[in-house]
Formats: structure tokens, C-alpha cells, sequence
């Protein structure tokens, strides 16, 4: 796990010590991502300049060292990442080669440079297991090539500006080349207040773009203005041919496949010469990652979790119970509002660009405090899209016929009752009755889930629905000033899925890679930790849509087959709670301790001169929150997360901006 960086410079008229100097302080705003060393390699006659920051995890001496050449010194690589299946691979290298193929190491970097010189750059892309992102350097054919792993776990950003062609894991690093300039993007600030957070390929920042999951391209100083993305994988495709080749046996035969399948997956991302551990919730997912990795072993593995102080949020109880059964060495934390509160100032710096996910809070402190034991930790993440795990999942089937047989006069009137009950009201009446209520219902705050019903209600059609459960502003065009935003379209996807399949597969394909995924990428490599992700391993994802959807969702109930194995490691008592998510009491904590900071942010007139967002529509929902009126505390945190990234990092990029704002503000 890595940063990279660097850029190519069409004019080629730059010294290589210019080119070094100028790589190496990008790179060095990276050092989070790469305390153990750093690395350089340019070529001044070709312009280009490849920069590395490296977190040892594999082959922890020199020869892993990066930018790496290849045997042959034909590629040159700064990549970031893991291919997990490489040691496969290098065997086959050596069946294949046979005596010619010399390693001086032991790192997967050599591998995918050996690939690289015997497949080719794309033929090895479809060979590999990993995640990654990577700029490697073609010095016969003078190329760049860039790629991105294919549900982006990694990052990769990338730019033109002036005569070059910049890149990076993140983008402060391209905010430090000199012929950085940034715009805000106001289209793509719209689409953040829908999605709470910024879409693949869009940045906060116009003409920088995010190369998208999947795909790779190639660069070079006669064509470097506007690089395409070249899809190397789809989910897509996976999921029709998947579906196309359906799993034929028992559903104790498929409980036996996914548990063979899994186990190889956690078992090749614990391979490390660094301390390796899991994080804990104890839920479905991360219960049975953490099973399958302390059955690897006789060795406790290092389990951790993290507590609120809010009941309702606090998960930690479930997972001390799942560590206790499998006899994890397990270490808990807590986090208080006033942690919280001293956590916020970092949100900007580590998320790089808006970013409104309320996780990222108690996701952050976790990954700090777990790096203080383990380099590595695996996650739990994807669970849910490949098999069915989110309450729209398991309740879709019904609302998509509620939309399609109930006249929509109707159905906005039963939505208009529900919002007639405030949202505080509802999650009093359920916790009086939380005792007589059968356990699939017993939701956290199912208040603001009833709220969310009641727009959802409102819809047209099924796409209409899940794009209003995904959104937060319903219309943010009519908030951000001169934005013209172009919803995504949620009306395509794979033949023969049902609709609960079209959202898990519109979860896989977008909130996943540029919400959880971003999520996890930052939190854990800004305290440099490694974060690992089994269930997205391609063969688990393969077989995942190979199985029909009663297999995995049934009578109120979803991931079936990952139950029906975890429960041969773990009492179905202690993981058996309804599905809560990774939250923090938001609503709540902005009434009370945080509501100086949000106020101060929130000022209308400094919303005004600043001229991104009209106040109005701002200032009367953050009224009607205090007076719990509304539950609008996710409306406001992409506000006040937007606005803490304008202090932060915004102002100094966008300097040149203030014109066009105040022409916006009017």
C-alpha cells in the first residue's frame, strides 16, 4: 500500500533535476500513504517523472523499492496496492520462461513487471487479483499507462494542466505541481449534495478527473490533452455471465462453494510480513471474515471495534461477543461527541474533496487506533451489494408493486401522513414497543427510515424510487448556484435482474466504489494502515450473482448463504440483529455539541459571499432540525463538510474564483 504521483511534460524542455524536485514535493503530501521510503525516477529527454511513497507491507528490503524497473528495462512502475494471487503468477511466469526469469525479490511488483514484459500491460490487467492503481512508463513505445483496479479500492486522480500531464493517489498531491489550477466544478458540487459524495470520473475540481474503476489508459506527450478510459473489466458483463451459467446444486452445496471461495480469498489477503487484523462490528460480514481468518491459524487474531456512546449506535457489545466465541485477541474503542468534535478539522485534509459520509467520523479514529497494533486490516465491506444485505434489498420487491399498482395520488398521501410524525416521534413510539416488535424490525432510527419511505413512496417508477434513496437533496441544482447537474440513470442495467437485483447491482457499481470504498481508502491509509476487502475478490463476486436471488433473500431476510456459513463458525443468537449500518448519532450530536461549529458554518451571510449555495433552503432546514421539525441532519453534513473543505483546502486552489461567485451570489 502505497501514493503515487508524477506527470508528463510535453514541452520535454525541463532538467531532470527540475523534474525530480518537482515530483518528490508531490509525492511527500502523500507521506501518510507511505511513511517507510520514497522514491523518484524521471527522464527528462521524454519528460516524464514518476514519484513513489511507500507502506512496506511485502518484501520489506531494498529490493522493493519504487519506482521499480523492469528485467529487461523497458517499464518503469510507481503503483500502489496488492495483487493478492501473485506468487500464482509468478509460477506461471516461471513455467512459461523457464531459466530467463530472474527475480531479486520477493515483492508482487516484480511479478506485474515480469507480466508486463511476457502478456503485455492489458493481458495482465485480466490476470490479476488485486486492488491497485498503478503509472507505469513504456520507454520503447514512450508511454504512460495508467489503471485502476475494478471497483476502484484505489484511488487515482489525473490532470491536464499547461503542457503536462499530472497524476496521483490523491489530489493534494496535484495541487502541489506549480501549473495546478483549480475551478470548482459547481455540476459536480450538485451531484455531491445528491450522493454525498463526487462520482466517478468527476472531481471537486473542473478538467481533473477520476480515472474510473475498471479501466485503464495510455498517454503520451503527442496525446496527452484528453486521455479515454479503456474498460479492461465490467460488472456488468460479469453479472450476465454469471447469471448465464446459474449455480445448479443445494443450497448446501452453494453454502460449501462460497465457504471454499471465501476462505482462499481471506486467506491470500492475510499474506503479509507486517501484523495483520480485522475489523470487527459484529454483523454478518465482518463476524465471518474474522471466523474464517482465526480458522486459518492456531493464533488469536487481532480483532477491533469501535463503540458510541449512544446506545442505539453502539455496536460494540456484538462484536466483544462474536470475538469472545472465536477467541480473538480483541480490542475495543470508544468514541465521545468531544472526539468527534477533534476528529472534524481532519475530515478535509483526509478526504481530499467533499465528502459527506458521517462514517467517516467513527471510521477514521478506528483505523488510527488500529494501526497502533496491526498494519493490515481486513474489512467487511461488499458483503452486502453481492448478496443482498441493505433493507432496500429485502424490502423492494414489495415497494416496487406498491409503486406499480397503487395510483400515485395515493401513495403521496400515505407519505404525507408518515411526514405529518416527526422523526423523533416515530423513534419513540418504536422504542416503546421495541419489546412485541419481531426482531427484523427493531431498526435503528426508524424514524428517519419511515421519512425516507415517504418520499420513496412518491416516485413515478422503480428507478425514480432507488434514485430518491440514494439522494439527499432531492433537487440540489435549486441550491448550488449556477449548477447544472445531470442525474445518473438508474433505468440500465443487466438483463433479467429483478428490481431488488438492479439496486444491488446499482449499489455495486456506484455506492460502492465512490462512497464505501473512498470511505475506507482514506481513513486507513491517512493513519497508514492497509485495508483489505475479501468479498471483492472476483471469484466471491462471480459466484455471489451466480446464485438466484431467493438463494440470498427470503422472508424478510438477506445474505442467506453468508449466514448460512458464518453460522457454522458463530451462534446465530449473537449476529442475528437487524441490519444498523456504521453511523453516529448525527442528528443528535448537531443539536448539542457540535452545533457552535455548525452554526459558525452555516452563517447565512457567509454562504452569500462565498456564492456556492443560495442560503434559503439552507438556513430553514437547519432551523426546522434544531426545532426537530425534520430529520435533516445528512442535508446539512454535506453542507457543512463542503464548507469545512473550502477552509481547508478550497480557498488557496480556487483563489482565482471570487469574481465568478459573487456574479453567481448576484
Amino acid at each position: 500500500m502505497c501514493g503515487i504521483a508524477g506527470f508528463l511534460n510535453a514541452d520535454g524542455m525541463q532538467t531532470a533535476e527540475v523534474l525530480s524536485a518537482t515530483a518528490q514535493v508531490m509525492a511527500r503530501t502523500l507521506k501518510h500513504r507511505g511513511p517507510d521510503d520514497e522514491g523518484v525516477w524521471v527522464d527528462s529527454a521524454s519528460g516524464i517523472a514518476l514519484a513513489h511513497r511507500r507502506l512496506s507491507i511485502l518484501d520489506l528490503s531494498p529490493t522493493g523499492h519504487q519506482p521499480m524497473i523492469s528485467e529487461s528495462g523497458r517499464y518503469v512502475i510507481s503503483y500502489n496496492g496488492e495483487i493478492y494471487n501473485f506468487a500464482e503468477l509468478r509460477r506461471k511466469l516461471e513455467q512459461e520462461a523457464g531459466a530467463k526469469l530472474q527475480l531479486r525479490g520477493s515483492s508482487d511488483t516484480e511479478v506485474m513487471l515480469a507480466g508486463f514484459e511476457r502478456w503485455g500491460i492489458e493481458e495482465s490487467l485480466a490476470r490479476w487479483n488485486g486492488m491497485f492503481a498503478f503509472a507505469v512508463w513504456d520507454r520503447k513505445k514512450r508511454a504512460l499507462f495508467l489503471a485502476r483496479d475494478r471497483f476502484g479500492e484505489k484511488p487515482l486522480y489525473y490532470a491536464r494542466m499547461g503542457r503536462s500531464l499530472l497524476f496521483a493517489s490523491e489530489l493534494k498531491a496535484l495541487r502541489a505541481h506549480p501549473d495546478f489550477r483549480g475551478e470548482i466544478d459547481r455540476d459536480a458540487l450538485a451531484l455531491y449534495l445528491r450522493y454525498n459524495c463526487i462520482p466517478a470520473p468527476q472531481t471537486i475540481f473542473r478538467g481533473v478527473w477520476k480515472l474510473p474503476p475498471g479501466t485503464w489508459t495510455c498517454v503520451t506527450r503527442d496525446a496527452y490533452e484528453n486521455p479515454s478510459a479503456i474498460p479492461y473489466w465490467s460488472l456488468r458483463e460479469t453479472v450476465e455471465r454469471s447469471m448465464a451459467n446459474p449455480f445448479r446444486g443445494t443450497g448446501q452445496e452453494a453454502a460449501a462453494e462460497l465457504e471454499s471461495l471465501l476462505r482462499d480469498a481471506v486467506k491470500i489477503r492475510m499474506l503479509a510480513d507486517v501484523p495483520v487484523g480485522v475489523f470487527l462490528s459484529g454483523g454478518i460480514d465482518s463476524s465471518l471474515v474474522a471466523a474464517l481468518m482465526q480458522a486459518e491459524g492456531p493464533r488469536p487474531v487481532r480483532s477491533f471495534s469501535i463503540g458510541i456512546s449512544e446506545s442505539a449506535y453502539d455496536e460494540s457489545r456484538n462484536a466483544r461477543d462474536v470475538a469472545r466465541h472465536l477467541g480473538t485477541e480483541h480490542c475495543e474503542f470508544r468514541v465521545t461527541p468531544a472526539e468527534a468534535l477533534e476528529t472534524i478539522p481532519r475530515l478535509a485534509s483526509v478526504y481530499d474533496e467533499p465528502f459527506a459520509d458521517s462514517s467517516q467520523i467513527p471510521t477514521l479514529l478506528l483505523a488510527k487506533l488500529t494501526r497502533q497494533f496491526v498494519t493490515v486490516g481486513l474489512s467487511g465491506d461488499g458483503g452486502d451489494e453481492m448478496f443482498g444485505g441493505y433493507n432496500r434489498h429485502v424490502w423492494s420487491g414489495r415497494l416496487a408493486t406498491a409503486i406499480r399498482v397503487t395510483p400515485a395520488f395515493s401513495r403521496r398521501l400515505t407519505g404525507a401522513a408518515i411526514r405529518r410524525v416527526s422523526t423523533e416521534s416515530w423513534d419513540r413510539w418504536f422504542e416503546w414497543l421495541r419489546h412485541v416488535l419481531p426482531p427484523k424490525l427493531r431498526h435503528r432510527v426508524p424514524g428517519c427510515k419511515l421519512h425516507k419511505l415517504a418520499d420513496v413512496l412518491a416516485a413515478p417508477d422503480p428507478a425514480s424510487a432507488y434514485q430518491w434513496l440514494v439522494s439527499h437533496w432531492r433537487n440540489p441544482s435549486e441550491v448550488v448556484l449556477g449548477a447544472c447537474e445531470t442525474p445518473r440513470d438508474f433505468s440500465e442495467s443487466p438483463e433479467g435482474l429483478n428490481y431488488a437485483e438492479k439496486m444491488m447491482f446499482y449499489d455495486a457499481n456506484t455506492y460502492l466504489p465512490d462512497d464505501l470504498l473512498v470511505k475506507v481508502d482514506r481513513a486507513t491509509m491517512a493513519a497508514s494502515l492497509e485495508a483489505r476487502v475479501p468479498y471483492l475478490d472476483p471469484r466471491v463476486v462471480e459466484f455471489a450473482w451466480r446464485l438466484g436471488f431467493a438463494s440470498k433473500v427470503r422472508g424478510g431476510e438477506g445474505k442467506l448463504p453468508l449466514r448460512q456459513v458464518l453460522y457454522c463458525h458463530v451462534p446465530r443468537a449473537l449476529v442475528g440483529r437487524p441490519k444498523s449500518g456504521f453511523g453516529i448519532p448525527l442528528d443528535s450530536w448537531l443539536r448539542g455539541p457540535l452545533r457552535d461549529w455548525a452554526e459558525a458554518l452555516l452563517d447565512e451571510k457567509r454562504l452569500r459571499n462565498e456564492g456556492y449555495f443560495d442560503p434559503r433552503p439552507i438556513r430553514r432546514i437547519w432551523t426546522d432540525h434544531l426545532t426537530g421539525q425534520g430529520a435533516w441532519q445528512y442535508h446539512l453534513w454535506d453542507i457543512l463538510m463542503f464548507e469545512e473543505w473550502l477552509e481547508k483546502n478550497g480557498r488557496a486552489a480556487v483563489s482565482g474564483e471570487r469574481t465568478a461567485a459573487a456574479a453567481f451570489a448576484g
